[in-house]
């Protein structure tokens, strides 16, 4: 395993699994398969609504606490809750989160960032986070937070690799974790040629050819799955090297092209909705 150093100092797995759009089962099958595995990353949030679900697998799994490094994510209707992070310790199950993130820009997301600075002083949270954030919003964040964020979250892959993101966290030793990481799936991304040769060179597939180019590049994933064998080959990519020509042989392959493509409007109206996270199974 690999781990990426966060700017305060604690060290994150670069390699997870995440458990968007999963329903609770399948959520705490996957997740006690990750860490039988190995997988020592484990990102949810509020709006999977399977918080509840990894909590129980964590307790199944009997991987001591400490060993684990778990993700979650506030969502904007809870921003201005006080309540809200320990709401959600405790559908987890457990006394502290190591990563927690705002999970969109809508809302009133300074508020929130605020009631994660006073968790993160309190010890209930380890490191802080924005995910979908534009840039414009995260160099404000950069220059008034109080404690300055460790990560950010967005979509990344070799289709949109955010060069020029990158280069902004660079400057403050932030780090940026992947979701779509696989091109949501594109078979025309993952059948790439330069993946298909790089496969029969490593003896690897297409997809793990990929998460070892992200986290060769500095960058966090938490590729999702219901199926053991793929959540076990997702983990299966640090017995090889990725060259200096072969990484750059692939950053010929951007195309400064997203799946994901919504407006601040579009994600205001998506984050206005109002869920019941205490009602979760």
């Amino acid at each position: 395993m690999d781990y990426f150093k966060l700017n305060n100092g604690n060290l994150m797995p670069m390699d997870g699994i995440g458990v968007f759009m999963l329903t609770p089962a399948e959520t705490e099958n996957a997740v006690f398969s990750a860490l039988t595995e190995g997988i020592r990353l484990i990102d949810t949030a509020n709006a999977y609504m399977n918080e509840k679900a990894v909590g129980r697998a964590i307790k199944k799994s009997c991987v001591p606490r400490e060993e684990i490094f778990l993700v979650t994510k506030l969502w904007p209707t809870v921003y201005e809750n006080e309540d809200a992070i320990d709401e959600t310790l405790a559908r987890l199950n457990t006394d502290y989160v190591d990563l927690l993130f705002l999970h969109q820009p809508a809302g009133n997301w300074r508020q929130g960032y605020k009631n994660m600075e006073k968790a993160y002083k309190e010890g209930k949270v380890k490191a802080l986070g924005i995910s979908n954030f534009p840039e414009e919003w995260l160099e404000e964040l950069i220059e008034t937070a109080e404690i300055p964020p460790q990560m950010v979250q967005v979509e990344a892959h070799p289709y949109f690799p955010q060069t020029e993101l990158k280069k902004v966290l660079a400057k403050t030793g932030m780090g940026l974790m992947a979701w779509y990481p696989l091109g949501h799936g594109d078979r025309n991304l993952i059948n790439e040629p330069v993946f298909t040769k790089l496969a029969e060179k490593y003896s690897k597939s297409n997809a793990q050819i990929i998460l070892r180019w992200h986290t060769q590049a500095g960058n966090i994933v938490i590729p999702g799955s219901r199926n053991p064998v793929h959540i076990r080959d997702n983990f299966n990519i640090f017995d090889f090297t990725l060259t200096a020509e072969e990484m750059a042989e692939i950053a010929s392959v951007d195309k400064n092209v997203r799946y994901y493509n919504a407006s601040i409007e579009d994600v205001q109206r998506y984050a206005d909705m109002s869920m019941d996270f205490n009602s979760q199974e």
